[in-house]
């Protein structure tokens, strides 16, 4: 599929990961529609690559249904869908104090991170699944897993749960969409220079950037970017999950 002239969605387009495939995406031709909660981030970063921000929480039905409806009367029937809105706080499963997690604190990341995703990407596919074919297909989703969907590290019960369930549905859904001819992957990303991350102490980013096998350091934001566009454009890329980490085994 080639991406120039299409309109595209990204959740958590505002910062991070998100950000970087949106201005990778505007960079290629696609009419870019960033959805986000933060709204000053996510307008100025639409500003910046020509796009348009949406205020939208995930995990909310109408709010998501409102976004796709007025980003298709700007810029027309999405074909592209790259999730990346989500939260990794850590949550063991034992509190310091002897308590266990609060059940409520496990739940809103699995809300977040799994349900939302599959609440956008089962609305925009439902937008798309008669319409004109572009070439072979009618769209590409894409997901973001993470590492710590197989490999996951102590608190991240929640936040590996999480991204093991955008990892595990992704060939049942790349099956069930097959009919409408609309791609479905995941990429499951290791250790990037977020903003989040980049706000750790030096030290502590040195530490994590020594676990990555090769190259030593963390992964650019642009990296994952370039990876997504590749998914859109190489029409035989399908039902995958696609670590990209340096080789990174956390352990």
């Amino acid at each position: 599929m080639q991406i120039n002239g299409l309109a595209a969605v990204v959740t958590g387009g505002a910062s991070g990961l998100g950000a970087a495939t949106a201005a990778r995406l505007a960079s290629l031709g696609a009419k870019v529609a960033l959805f986000d909660l933060n709204a000053e981030a996510g307008e100025a970063h639409a500003k910046e690559i020509g796009g348009k921000f949406f205020t939208v929480n995930v995990t909310d039905e109408a709010s998501v249904e409102a976004a796709l409806e007025a980003a298709e009367a700007a810029h027309g029937k999405a074909r592209i869908l790259v999730n990346c809105a989500g939260i990794a706080p850590p949550a063991k499963v034992i509190n310091r104090d002897g308590s266990a997690i609060a059940l409520a604190d496990f739940a809103r990341i699995v809300n977040i991170n799994l349900i939302g995703t599959f609440n956008v990407l089962s609305k925009f596919a439902a937008r798309i699944f008669d319409a004109e074919p572009v070439g072979e297909e009618r769209g590409v989703i894409i997901n973001t897993a993470s590492v710590a969907a197989f490999d996951g590290q102590a608190g991240q019960a929640a936040y590996g749960a999480s991204k093991a369930g955008i990892a595990g549905m992704t060939l049942p859904i790349a099956r069930d969409l097959a009919r409408s001819g609309i791609r479905v992957c995941a990429i499951a990303p290791g250790i990037f220079g977020t903003p989040m991350l980049r706000g750790l102490p030096q030290d502590v980013q040195d530490s994590l950037a020594a676990e990555v096998t090769n190259p030593k350091r963390l992964g650019e934001p642009e990296e994952f970017a370039r990876l997504a566009a590749f998914i859109v454009e190489n029409g035989y890329m399908n039902g995958e999950t696609i670590r990209i980490d340096g080789a990174l085994r956390m352990r």
